[in-house]
């Protein structure tokens, strides 16, 4: 009596869950331990419900897993399983009392679990299959009696109904899912303005309902059009029409594509064409107002096998019925656009050639009228405060440019209008750093201007003449060293003769200081030749790390000696073909300079790095207090110097160094220090 008071709580609680309309799994789970557990006692049952392939996937049951298969990775294929076959067929309940006489069952299964006897139940309701039960022991048969059967079946009746329950709920839930969406696109679509804009808004809502695949969309052009193409294509990304059709024609649709749009055209429905494996195109007419205004295509982008369900195609089809409109009254628009545009583009064509001539430019020009108002200038003009041409049309010049007043600017401005001639001079613009040459000339009751950039040419000029004082000092250095070394060695000989002379040993100190005046001067020629070589030999693949490693002890010391503080700093740098010596001087002659620039208690930086993967650079910074902007022109400059015993020709050899290797030495300067940078090309010195 208490285990049929039990069965009935049960059959009352699965009621109330499937009236409650609680999760389905969990009433088919109560199903499953009602029926393994208070009817038949089995050791084995479990619900199969189907995949919309033919197949049946465990859904719920006990165990959870069977030798190392969890039920829910098990599929039965009645296409191979006769008892499963048999159930679909007939949706009748099957009892195998002796697997051993009776081979419907899968052997493979029977064999692996010793499976004596099998009951299979088909989950049905008014026809229809909602899945499959199947229930049995191991190792020893179920010895069901009818009424147990019976009982197992009222179970799985109420199964049946709670999926019908949870199917007709999730069909509800879909119809409001779907009529949402239907008023979330109409709302998205009346912000549209443009047709690109609706087909990107119908794209992503097709994707919505299809998921994975690809659209296009062809819009008929009016019957008056000159193109030979009928339609014009627009796709969901940077696909462009050749490429469509190209994966098309992998698919094997290439040839029936183009009749498949004729068609959708004339026939004003759903075209639906089949390609490789189970894949299909569909082409959606876009009617309104009784006329075909364009095709939409949809294609599936998933695996080979994948076809549109039939299920997905009515909402496809109503959101392109709500596009439809919207599309057409773009469409009408962009039409009488295309009309505007047409009748105004003569005049535009025309004002545009008479502005290009003098917008192709490449430097500054502009106009000034008799009261000095700007009346046109180019884009190429340069405007303080990064201001724009309309804001100065109408301004006084010299309210824009203020500072040039009094100027030579201003000078010869003031005679090109006055005299009505055309006057040529440069300047130099502070605040660009830009050197101009400036051509102005009368123009009506004004003058025109017109500003050439030549800053790279002074910097060429400026640079020619370096090297031509490199030159000349390399042509002095080879025309005397040989002449002058000569007779300074003799001298240098005779001095250290003389110095071991008993009778002159008073004088010694007089010759030291002859000798060390004289190793000087060797010393200066020596670095002559160095500032007035233009090649150098010996260059070898190496790090610029290990040389600077190399001569950090010398560094160190230096910097202690005079009270300073050095700080080293290396990043990883590749290899460059350089000359060892001739950058150890260059690395000295920087940092000693840096030295001398500061203070007790300051200190010295020395650092390397990449710089945007093309340059290593070398960079010495000091403390000191800057370098007048006068003295930075003159910098390099052989013979040049601001110290009392310098020769001004460490930086000159620097920079031949430097030039030698490919590289360039740029500096930045302020109040608080100065930083040279010495940059090496990656690529090595051509």
């Amino acid at each position: 009596m208490t285990k049929e008071q039990s069965r009935y709580s049960r059959l009352a609680h699965i009621t109330q869950i499937i009236n409650a309309k609680q999760d389905l799994r969990e009433v088919l789970q109560q199903v499953t331990t009602a029926i393994s557990e208070e009817i038949v006692q089995c050791d084995t049952v479990g619900i199969y419900l189907p995949q919309g392939d033919g197949t049946f996937r465990g859904y719920v049951g006990k165990p959870e897993s069977m030798s190392g298969l969890t039920l829910q990775s098990q599929i039965i294929d009645p296409e191979t399983d006769p008892l499963a076959a048999e159930i679909v067929e007939t949706r009748k309940t099957v009892y195998i009392a002796d697997t051993s006489k009776d081979s419907r069952g899968d052997r493979r299964a029977v064999e692996v679990f010793q499976i004596k006897s099998l009951l299979a139940l088909p989950i049905s309701y008014e026809a229809e299959l909602f899945g499959m039960v199947f229930l049995s022991d191991y190792g020893r048969p179920m010895n069901l009696e009818p009424s147990e059967i019976e009982s197992v079946e009222a179970y799985v009746n109420m199964a049946a109904v709670a999926i019908q329950n949870a199917q007709a709920g999730a069909q509800k839930e879909k119809l409001l899912t779907e009529k949402q969406l239907l008023l979330d696109l109409t709302c998205e679509l009346s912000s549209c303005t443009t047709i690109r804009e609706s087909l990107d808004t119908c794209f992503g809502y097709l994707k919505r309902a299809f998921g994975a695949a690809d659209f296009a969309a062809h819009i008929v052009k009016p019957s008056n059009a000159q193109q030979d193409n009928p339609m014009k294509f627009h796709a969901n990304d940077e696909t462009t029409e050749t490429e469509w059709k190209s994966h098309l024609a992998g698919s094997g649709l290439g040839e029936s594509y183009s009749t498949g749009l004729v068609e959708a055209v004339a026939q004003r429905h759903l075209i639906r064409l089949k390609m490789e494996g189970r894949q299909e195109l569909l082409l959606f007419p876009l009617v309104a107002m009784g006329k075909v205004q364009g095709v939409i295509s949809a294609i599936c982008s998933g695996e080979p096998a994948t076809a549109f369900e039939e299920s997905q195609i009515p909402l496809a089809q109503s959101i392109v019925d709500a596009i439809a409109p919207v599309f057409s009254n773009l469409l009408y628009m962009e039409q009488l656009e295309v009309m505007v545009e047409e009748r105004t583009s003569e005049l535009y064509a025309a004002n545009k050639r008479a502005s290009s001539v003098i917008e192709s430019i490449t430097d500054g020009f502009f106009a000034l009228n008799k009261e000095w108002e700007y009346v046109f200038l180019n884009k190429h003009q340069f405007l303080p405060q990064k201001k724009k041409a309309n804001e100065v049309l109408g301004k006084n010049i010299w309210d824009v440019f203020p500072e040039t007043v009094g100027t030579i600017i201003y000078t010869e401005f003031h005679r090109a209008m006055k005299e009505r001639v055309t006057v040529r001079f440069e300047a130099q613009s502070e605040e660009e750093d830009y050197w101009y040459e400036i051509t102005a000339y009368p123009f009506d009751d004004g003058i025109c201007c017109m500003l050439k950039n030549i800053k790279e040419k002074k910097k060429y000029e400026k640079e020619l003449k370096r090297l031509a004082n490199l030159d000349l000092i390399g042509q002095m250095a080879a025309g005397i060293s040989h002449e002058i070394r000569n007779p300074m060695t003799t001298v240098r000989g005779f001095l250290q003769l003389l110095k071991t002379d008993e009778q002159l040993v008073r004088h010694a100190g007089h010759f030291n200081l002859m000798i060390d005046e004289l190793d000087r001067a060797n010393g200066i020629i020596t670095e002559f030749l160095s500032v007035g070589n233009t090649r150098t030999s010996d260059m070898k693949m190496m790090n610029l790390n290990t040389i600077i490693n190399d001569i950090s002890p010398i560094i160190k010391i230096d910097t202690f000696n005079q009270n300073k503080q050095i700080r080293i700093y290396t990043q990883e740098v590749p290899d460059l073909l350089l000359n060892h010596n001739e950058i150890r001087q260059l690395i000295i002659n920087l940092y000693r300079n840096g030295l001398e620039a500061m203070e007790e208690g300051h200190t010295l930086t020395i650092g390397t790095y990449l710089e945007n993967g093309s340059h290593v650079v070398l960079a010495i910074q000091d403390e000191g207090g800057g370098i007048d902007a006068a003295i930075i022109e003159k910098i390099g400059t052989p013979f040049y110097t601001t110290k009392d015993e310098g020769t001004g020709l460490g930086l000159g050899i620097c920079y031949a160094v430097a030039a030698r290797h490919n590289a360039r030495i740029e500096i930045e300067t302020g109040a608080k220090g100065t930083i040279f940078f010495t940059k090496f090309p990656v690529e090595g010195p051509e």
